[in-house]
């Protein structure tokens, strides 16, 4: 599945803000071949062993039901819309500014013509290697590092950062429009735990609609700029915790608190380390992590969100851990992949759907 793209200034991290080939299209100058997008980014260091473990609990009850494949689509929202894909490229909308990125997924040719293409704000090239940064080329006139966007009535700030992205991941507005329904008809504050939630974008459409949020994220930069969205939209006063932290410690501690939460969400990296060195690998590691994601679930609880990037493996294999974690819980776990839809230049005309990642997504009923 996808590679997604490594976050700014930072090193991997279990709690941080948890991505080809373009010589052919018509009218463009052929240009390097570049391997997949980065994974966030790759650990270098010696690994040393995630700081504290316990066993996986022994689930019994019937598992529940499951619903598959499930489709996540979207079509763009606010500021955003994906305009067209090919070629190991991808040409988005963002506010007005139209970009393009590496996108290891899109194997087939633009639709739209090559002047389409060539009008663009910025381009990011460079160095694509997997362990490595990049540049950005802004063919009309050079750009600010950020700009104000706003995506289901949050404003929030792009950035052009080193890896390739721009400080949001658009496919999220699925599940982000989920919970902002369950919210708002909930008829008391949700209880919304964001680990791994880089840039708050998640955290702040939540709060705006009523929930209580804690926001973890092991990465300062990523805090910090999450704070500057929560300034920019004067949301100062909603009730979200920004807890700069290693994941799995927090929830573990959460569990001894005996802490609950309404709605988790959690988007893990495939390779992480935390502020003290904590390692984190997502084949190892994340059964635990979904194991103590359940215990810190509310008896009311309305979801338990898992998004998953940068692995090779099918969306099954999230889907059945996911129901043999929630095993004797009831409900139903969907699961599939989040796709989103191109839209064209105008926002509205729809095309080819776009790969971004698996999900597996457990609701009580």
């Amino acid at each position: 599945m996808k590679q997604r793209e490594g976050r700014p200034g930072q090193k991997k991290t279990s709690g941080s803000s948890g991505e080809s080939r373009r010589n052919d299209r018509t009218g463009r100058p052929p240009k390097p071949v570049a391997r997949p997008a980065a994974v966030r980014e790759t650990v270098r260091e010696a690994a040393v062993p995630v700081a504290v473990e316990r066993p996986l609990m022994t689930r019994s009850g019937e598992r529940p039901v499951e619903r598959v494949p499930v489709i996540l689509e979207s079509l763009g929202a606010g500021d955003f819309h994906l305009i067209d894909s090919g070629n190991g490229e991808k040409l988005e909308q963002y506010g007005p500014y139209r970009i393009i990125r590496p996108e290891a997924q899109a194997l087939w040719r633009p639709s739209l013509p090559a002047h389409v293409w060539e009008k663009v704000d910025a381009a990011f090239t460079g160095d694509t290697d997997e362990e490595g940064s990049g540049r950005w080329r802004f063919p009309k006139e050079a750009l600010g590092e950020t700009w104000p966007l706003n995506l289901l009535g949050v404003d929030f700030l792009g950035r052009f950062t080193s890896f390739r992205h721009v400080g949001v991941f658009p496919e999220q507005i699925v599940h982000w429009s989920w919970m902002k329904e369950q919210a708002e008809k909930a008829g008391r504050p949700l209880k919304v735990l964001n680990l791994f939630g880089y840039t708050g974008v998640a955290s702040l459409v939540a709060a705006a609609a009523g929930a209580e949020v804690t926001h973890v994220d092991a990465s300062k930069k990523a805090i910090g700029w999450a704070r500057e969205n929560q300034a920019l939209g004067r949301m100062e006063k909603l009730p979200i915790r920004w807890i700069c932290e290693d994941a799995m410690k927090f929830i573990l501690r959460e569990e001894r608190r005996g802490s609950q939460y309404d709605i988790i969400l959690t988007d893990p990296p495939k390779f992480g380390r935390g502020p003290n060195g904590e390692v984190w690998h997502l084949f190892e590691h994340l059964p635990l992590m979904l194991d103590v994601c359940r215990e810190i679930l509310s008896p009311k609880a309305v979801g338990l969100v898992l998004t998953a990037y940068s692995i090779r493996a099918s969306f099954y294999s999230i889907h059945e851990l996911m129901r043999e974690t929630m095993r004797g819980a009831g409900g139903v776990v969907e699961s599939g992949e989040l796709v989103i839809r191109e839209a064209g230049t105008d926002g509205k005309t729809p095309g080819r759907a776009l790969s971004t990642s698996l999900f597996s997504r457990w609701v009580p009923k």
